[in-house]
């Protein structure tokens, strides 16, 4: 059997707190013995979690004695963890302890200096945070999870089970995983990765200096687009338009321009019953095959199984 430590922070997200108590927790071996025992352990004897206050029934010395010690995320992921925390997870790691992050829980791994020079990932929404305040990390943001043997991350909210089922299959298989997934009413293993939930390139904040030339690309990204035309919008040359894009948004003009479209193509897709071929044309996409490929290159899936995931 092996012992899972969920660590209860201040201001700890419920959903990521039970996501991996009750998927260890009911876990069951084929003769019927449990495969996991699991633990509570944090800094202090009660810890608020949003509108809820719960006890913490373990102190951080029980991550001795894990064989997976898991993070959740915080409401505030940017609040200073205690330092007897990020001493316990770094000497967990050092003892060859598996530690793994649900959601923004990256960020204390990050804060402990665990992810360092290594690849992982977190709620799309935090991503860009996170790679800015450590960029060290390789941050994807299109993944549901990242195994890197002994560190683990997984992706926003729902993505913590993605993650503790496959824990579940290294540790026992497919069987015990696609048990606990029929508990959890989920598939052992979902299409596409986080990509196909990120909103991209959304109409900019008024502190944007770029904002008029975004909210121009917002409204005429269906159209056929040069780096010209976008110049010519933003009353500036093309030379400081992309360096100015690469400062504020980190990606070129035309790259802006094709999430926009995606951004678009899926709440169509989402929210009309248009073929492919007209979500193309509306879109801004110049054939039906290049729309699919790019979608399926950003998204990670294809319209078609997007709109079948999105749309009631």
């Amino acid at each position: 059997m092996y012992t899972v430590v969920v660590l209860a922070l201040p201001d700890v997200i419920a959903f990521d707190l039970a996501t991996p108590i009750e998927t260890f927790g009911r876990v069951r071996l084929p003769d019927g013995r449990p495969g996991y025992r699991v633990l509570v352990a944090g800094p202090d004897d009660v810890v608020d979690a949003g509108p809820v206050r719960l006890a913490v029934s373990e102190q951080l010395d029980a991550l001795d004695r894990a064989d997976l010690v898991v993070v959740p995320g915080r409401n505030d992921p940017l609040r200073p963890s205690p330092p007897s925390v990020l001493t316990a997870l770094r000497a967990a790691a050092t003892n060859g302890t598996r530690v793994a992050s649900i959601c923004v829980g990256a960020f204390t791994l990050a804060e402990a200096g665990l992810l360092d020079n290594m690849r992982a990932t977190t709620h799309w929404l935090a991503a860009e945070h996170l790679a800015r305040k450590h960029p060290s990390i390789q941050v994807d943001p299109d993944v549901l999870y990242i195994d890197n043997g002994s560190i683990l991350t997984s992706a926003g909210a729902a993505s913590g089970l993605d993650l503790c089922l496959h824990v579940i299959h290294t540790d026992y298989g497919a069987a015990v995983a696609a048990d606990a997934a029929r508990l959890a009413v989920a598939p052992l293993h979902r299409s596409g990765g986080q990509a196909q939930y990120i909103l991209r390139n959304r109409p900019p904040l008024r502190t944007s200096t770029l904002e008029p030339v975004l909210a121009w690309i917002e409204a005429n990204a269906h159209r056929a687009l040069t780096l010209a035309d976008l110049a010519a919008a933003a009353s500036m040359s093309a030379r400081t338009l992309t360096r100015r894009f690469a400062v504020e948004t980190r990606q070129s003009p035309m790259q802006w321009v094709a999430g926009v479209r995606i951004r678009h193509a899926q709440e169509l897709l989402e929210t009309t019953d248009y073929t492919i071929d007209r979500v193309a044309n509306h879109t801004g996409f110049t054939t039906t095959s290049n729309f699919r490929a790019q979608f399926q290159e950003v998204v990670g899936t294809t319209p078609g199984a997007y709109r079948r995931t999105f749309r009631l």
